[in-house]
């Protein structure tokens, strides 16, 4: 389970935004394929907030891809809620680095879901996974977040 917890002063906000009623399900709740595009809206900004647009990547010869994501649904989201998503890095490796994001009813601060994400470092040339390179790694390194599963 991927609940986790950490401070949210050491997270960044990454997305904001409703619930549609065309975003619901035949429950009335925000359809999970939307937590999803909210999730991944979320992760894109998450690396332009520390410095790395995707644009300066793609100049500087990489970009990352998603390998892996894991969402947790804690509690439903329906027509009307606002939403808000928090995230951080919390894991460095050689050619991946994993983050957690927190997806929050802005209005009254309870936790909705969780979602694990792990990017690799690529190289489109080569289409091949490459170490992550040293300035993201310092930058990222020094910012990571606390997890407590």
């Amino acid at each position: 389970m991927i609940v986790g917890v950490c401070s949210m002063a050491e997270t960044k906000e990454t997305y904001r935004g409703v619930v549609l009623p065309a975003q619901c399900d035949h429950f009335g709740h925000l359809n999970v394929r939307y937590y999803a595009h909210f999730f991944d809206d979320g992760a894109f900004h998450l690396w332009s907030l520390f410095g790395f647009s995707l644009k300066a990547m793609q100049a500087a010869g990489y970009h990352t891809v998603v390998a892996h994501t894991a969402t947790n649904y804690i509690k439903e989201l329906v027509a009307g809620d606002l939403l808000v998503i928090r995230g951080g890095f919390f894991r460095l490796g050689t050619k991946s680095c994993r983050y957690r994001q927190f997806m929050f009813h802005a209005d009254n601060g309870e936790l909705h879901a969780t979602q694990d994400g792990v990017e690799v470092f690529f190289d489109p040339e080569s289409r091949t996974a490459l170490p992550i390179p040293a300035p993201v790694r310092a930058v990222i390194g020094d910012n990571l977040i606390t997890v407590d599963d």
